[in-house]
């Protein structure tokens, strides 16, 4: 549809048992924004994520990405986006190599289409001298550079990360960084979980943050923050994490 945001939700609801993991979400993101999705650990970000993807279903409100409902067109918005998930959820049993020729295959790339664009993505992610590497034998970072080229192989629209830079080196990070941002100078749009606040703040152009299954706030970085307040700052006060450091004594 176009026009259409990349992600459009209202009053989305996920509830475990007597406890609403995610409680009435509501939530636009525009086409071609790079979007932080923050919150302190268990506020429903990656339960969000889930159910963005299909992976879980909601308890009740509705979910649209890229102008197209969840979960009646699930299978095209699947070929639409990319995801890394928190968990890098691989084969361990195949190379790096074999991997990605995998997962373009199951996006309906041909063959040699496939094997073209694995072996060109593990070049860009310096992954190459690594290819015939059993993806067991790879490190977490190795592991979520592998994830988020298996997400770029069928050029999608919409990107899903749930803490895609979680334990990858400061090399690695940037080279990821840099790969992101000219997704986004492409018209990709990106939904991004992360705990580090300081790449939210140098990458995202919007930022939401949840806490305790709802929006506390949202708007650009600029909207967000008031006068020399960082994003952490911002956080920590809208959380309500706000509190005097006490000291032990002994320490």
């Amino acid at each position: 549809m176009t026009g259409a945001p990349a992600i459009e939700v209202e009053n989305l609801r996920k509830v475990y048992g007597s406890k609403a993991a995610v409680d009435g979400l509501s939530l636009t993101v525009p086409c071609g924004s790079f979007f932080g999705f923050l919150g302190p650990n268990g506020a429903g970000k990656s339960t969000t994520i889930r159910m963005l993807t299909g992976l879980i279903p909601p308890t009740s409100g509705s979910i649209k990405l890229l102008g197209l409902p969840m979960p009646e067109q699930e299978l095209e918005i699947k070929k639409r986006i990319g995801l890394v998930p928190d968990e890098s959820l691989l084969f361990d049993r195949l190379t790096g190599a074999e991997f990605l020729e995998f997962v373009g295959r199951m996006y309906g790339l041909a063959r040699p289409v496939a094997r073209e664009r694995a072996g060109e993505l593990l070049e860009l992610f310096e992954l190459a001298g690594q290819r015939r590497k059993l993806i067991a034998e790879y490190s977490k970072g190795m592991r979520k550079r592998v994830a988020m080229a298996a997400s770029l192989i069928h050029r999608p629209q919409l990107f899903l990360m749930d803490e895609p830079f979680e334990g990858v080196d400061a090399v690695g990070a940037r080279l990821m960084k840099d790969i992101l941002l000219d997704q986004v100078r492409q018209g990709a749009t990106i939904f991004l979980t992360s705990h580090v606040l300081e790449v939210v703040e140098r990458l995202c152009d919007r930022v939401a943050i949840i806490h305790e299954g709802r929006i506390v706030r949202e708007g650009t970085m600029q909207e967000l923050r008031a006068g020399s307040e960082t994003l952490e700052d911002v956080f920590v006060r809208v959380v309500g994490a706000e509190r005097e450091f006490q000291k032990l004594e002994w320490l």
